[in-house]
C-alpha cells in the first residue's frame, strides 16, 4: 500500500483542510482529477475553530454552487452603518437598496469547515489529517510532498501540482511583503438590547476600526487597538470593558455582555506571486489582510472558485485536442496554466490588500486635515448613490465588482 501510495503521481495536492483547501477539492470534485488533501492538525481541530468569518453576497453564491449554504448556520447582514469617531460624516449601506437578501452573512469558521468537510468526505476525496508537509520539492514534472505525523500514509507523495491553502508566510522570505500595522485586535461575543436587527456597525477610530457584526441575537466583535490599548483592555473586568466599548460606540446599540476576549496581532503579509513551478499559494498561504470590511476570507474563495475555473478549462482543452492534434495528458501544474490563473486573479487580489490596507492608514490616525476628509468622503458615500453602489459591490464581489 505504501509503495503504491509512493509510486502514483496525483492530480493536485492540496496542503491544508480547512474551509480553503476543501473548498477548492469541492469545486472540482466533479471533474475527474485525482485529488488528495493533507493537514497537519486532527480534523476536530479544523471543524471547532471558534472565529467568525464575515461572508459577501458573492461568497454566500460561490458556497450555493459548491451545495454547503443551505444548512450552515448564518446571521444575515442587511445593513452596514460606517461612521468615523471624533467628527462629523458617516454612511449606510442598504441591501434593500440593491435588491439582494443580505450584503453579507456571518458564518462561524468551525461550522462552515464541518460543511465542506463532510462534503469532501462524501465526494470520496482522500484527506489525510494529521499529516505535516515537511517539505515540496517541485520538479520538472511532479511535485514530491516529505509527509510526516500520525496519518501520514507514506513517507512520500506525488502530484502534478500542490496547492498551499494552509500556513502563514514566513518573514524575511524575499517573495513576500510584510508591514506591520501596530494594531492587535481583540474578539469577542457581545450581547445587545433589543437585538442586532440585522446591522453590522464599522467605527473607525484613531487607533484602529471596531467592527460589530449580527451574529444570532448578539454580534461578534472585533476592536482593533494599539498593544498597550490590548493589554489594557484585556485587564479591565467585563463590565469595564464593555463602558470603553461603549464610548466608541455611542448609542448606535446599547451593549450588554461579552463573552471572552481573544487578540491577535494584525501585519499585512502577502506574496509578490502566488504562483511557481508546479506550486500555487491561496488564503492565508497567500496573503494575510487586515480585518477591516471583512475581506480576506472572500478574496480566498474568489481565488478557489478562479483556480478550478482554470484547471478545468485546461482539462477540457487537453480532452477536446485541436483540429490538428489528438487529445492530450491533462497536467494540472503546467506553467500555461498557472499563469492564465495568476494574470486572470491580479487585479482582484491587488486591488483588495489596497483597499484594505488604504482603509487603515487613512482611518486609523487622528491627523486633523484627514479626520475632515474622512467624514467628507462619508458625507459623499451617502449623498451619491452611484458610488455608494461601487463600494458596496466592490465589498461583495472584489475588486472586479462582478461575481
Amino acid at each position: 500500500m505504501a509503495d503504491e501510495t509512493h509510486d502514483r503521481v496525483h492530480d493536485l495536492l492540496i496542503v491544508g483542510a480547512g474551509p480553503v483547501g476543501l473548498a477548492l477539492a469541492l469545486a472540482l470534485k466533479d471533474a475527474g482529477l485525482d485529488i488528495v488533501l493533507a493537514d497537519a492538525r486532527a480534523r476536530e481541530a479544523v471543524t471547532k475553530d471558534p472565529r467568525d468569518l464575515a461572508l459577501a453576497h458573492g461568497t454566500r453564491l460561490t458556497l450555493q454552487r459548491l451545495g454547503v449554504w443551505n444548512g450552515l448556520p448564518s446571521t444575515a447582514i442587511e445593513h452596514i452603518h460606517i461612521s468615523h469617531q471624533g467628527g462629523l460624516g458617516r454612511t449606510l449601506i442598504d441591501a434593500a437598496e440593491h435588491e439582494l437578501p443580505a450584503l453579507g452573512y456571518v458564518a462561524s469558521a468551525g461550522a462552515l469547515a464541518a460543511a465542506l468537510r463532510e462534503a469532501v468526505d462524501a465526494a470520496g476525496i482522500p484527506v489525510f489529517d494529521e499529516t505535516e508537509i515537511t517539505n515540496l520539492a517541485a520538479g520538472e514534472d511532479d511535485v514530491i510532498a516529505s509527509l510526516a505525523g500520525a496519518g501520514r500514509p507514506a513517507p512520500t507523495l506525488r502530484a502534478r501540482l500542490a496547492a498551499c491553502a494552509e500556513g502563514g508566510l514566513r518573514a524575511g522570505d524575499p517573495n513576500v511583503v510584510e508591514h506591520d500595522y501596530g494594531q492587535h485586535a481583540l474578539i469577542a461575543d457581545v450581547q445587545v438590547a433589543g437585538g442586532n436587527r440585522h446591522t453590522a456597525f464599522e467605527r473607525f477610530t484613531p487607533q484602529g476600526p471596531v467592527a460589530l457584526l449580527p451574529k444570532g441575537d448578539g454580534y461578534a466583535l472585533v476592536h482593533v487597538a494599539r498593544p498597550e490599548t490590548a493589554d489594557e483592555l484585556l485587564a479591565l473586568d467585563d463590565a469595564a470593558y464593555l463602558a470603553r466599548l461603549q464610548t466608541h460606540i455611542g448609542g448606535r446599540a446599547r451593549l450588554t455582555g461579552v463573552g471572552p476576549r481573544l487578540r491577535y496581532p494584525l501585519v499585512l503579509r502577502y506574496r509578490r506571486s502566488t504562483i511557481a513551478q508546479r506550486t500555487v499559494w491561496l488564503g492565508n498561504a497567500a496573503q494575510t489582510l487586515h480585518p477591516v470590511a471583512g475581506q480576506g476570507f472572500n478574496l480566498a474563495l474568489r481565488d478557489v472558485w478562479a483556480l478550478a475555473d482554470a484547471l478545468l478549462r485546461a482539462r477540457e482543452a487537453a480532452r477536446r485536442g485541436s483540429a490538428d492534434t489528438a487529445p492530450s495528458p491533462f497536467d494540472a501544474g503546467a506553467a500555461a496554466v498557472l499563469a492564465r490563473y495568476a494574470n486572470a486573479r491580479g487585479l482582484d487580489r491587488l486591488g483588495t490588500i489596497r483597499f484594505t490596507d488604504t482603509l487603515v492608514r487613512v482611518f486609523s490616525n487622528d491627523f486633523a486635515p484627514l479626520r475632515h476628509a474622512r467624514g467628507a468622503a462619508l458625507f459623499a458615500l451617502d449623498l451619491i448613490p452611484p458610488l455608494r453602489n461601487f463600494v458596496a459591490r466592490r465589498m461583495m464581489f472584489g475588486a472586479r465588482a462582478w461575481p
